[in-house]
C-alpha cells in the first residue's frame, strides 16, 4: 500500500498489487482505492465502519454549527419573543389591576355619592313634613283664632239683639200691660207701678 498526494492536497492511499482500482471519495476529503471488484461490496456506505471517523468529524462539524446558529440566532430570537410575551402579560395584568381599582373606586364613589343623595332627601322630606306641620299648625291656630273672634262678635251682636229685644219687649209689656190693667179698672195706672211689675215678672 502507497501514499501519494493528489492535486488539491488530497490523499491517495493505493494497494500496491490491486490489479484495477476504483476511487471513491469520502466525506473527509480523503480518496480510498478499491478494487473494482470490490466497490459494492461493502453495502450502505454509512455502515461501513471504514468511513466513521468521517462521519463524526462530520458529526462533530455540524452539530457545532447546528449549536451556534441555534445559540446566536434562534435561541435569542425565541428568548426575546418570550421575553416581550411576558412584557406584554405583565402590562396586561397590571393594565387589568389599574382598571379594577378604578372600578372599584367608581363603585365605592357611586354608594357614597347615593348614600349622600338618600340622606339628603331624606332630610329634605323631613324638612318638608315639620314645615307643613308648621304651618298646618299655624293656619289651624289662625283659623281657630279667627273663628274664636267671630264667635265672640257674633255672641256680642246677639246679646246686644237680645238686650235690644228685651228692652222693646220691655217696653211694649208695659205699655200692653198699662192699657189692659187700665181697661180692668177703668183708670190710667201708674207708669212707675206698671214698670216695677213687669219688671218683676221679667225677673220670674
Amino acid at each position: 500500500m502507497s501514499e501519494t498526494q493528489g492535486p488539491a492536497g488530497i490523499f491517495v492511499i493505493a494497494q500496491a498489487d490491486a490489479p484495477a482500482a476504483h476511487a471513491t471519495p469520502t466525506h473527509a476529503g480523503v480518496e480510498f482505492e478499491v478494487p473494482a471488484g470490490e466497490a459494492h461490496a461493502g453495502g450502505f456506505p454509512p455502515f461501513d465502519a471504514h468511513t466513521f471517523p468521517s462521519q463524526l468529524i462530520w458529526l462533530a462539524i455540524a452539530f457545532g454549527a447546528l449549536y451556534l446558529l441555534m445559540s446566536r440566532i434562534a435561541l435569542p430570537r425565541i428568548a426575546n419573543i418570550l421575553e416581550e410575551r411576558h412584557d406584554r402579560v405583565a402590562d396586561d395584568l397590571e393594565e387589568a389591576g389599574k382598571m379594577k381599582a378604578e372600578s372599584e373606586a367608581a363603585a365605592e364613589a357611586y354608594e357614597q355619592a347615593l348614600a349622600s343623595a338618600r340622606n339628603k332627601a331624606h332630610g329634605i322630606a323631613t324638612e318638608t313634613r315639620d314645615t307643613l306641620s308648621a304651618e298646618s299648625e299655624a293656619s289651624r291656630k289662625s283659623l281657630e283664632a279667627e273663628l274664636a273672634a267671630k264667635l265672640a262678635t257674633a255672641e256680642e251682636k246677639i246679646l246686644a239683639t237680645k238686650t235690644a229685644a228685651m228692652t222693646n219687649v220691655r217696653g211694649i209689656a208695659v205699655d200692653a200691660a198699662g192699657a189692659i190693667v187700665g181697661e180692668l179698672i177703668g183708670s190710667t195706672p201708674a207708669p212707675q207701678a206698671v214698670e216695677a211689675a213687669v219688671d218683676q215678672a221679667i225677673k220670674n
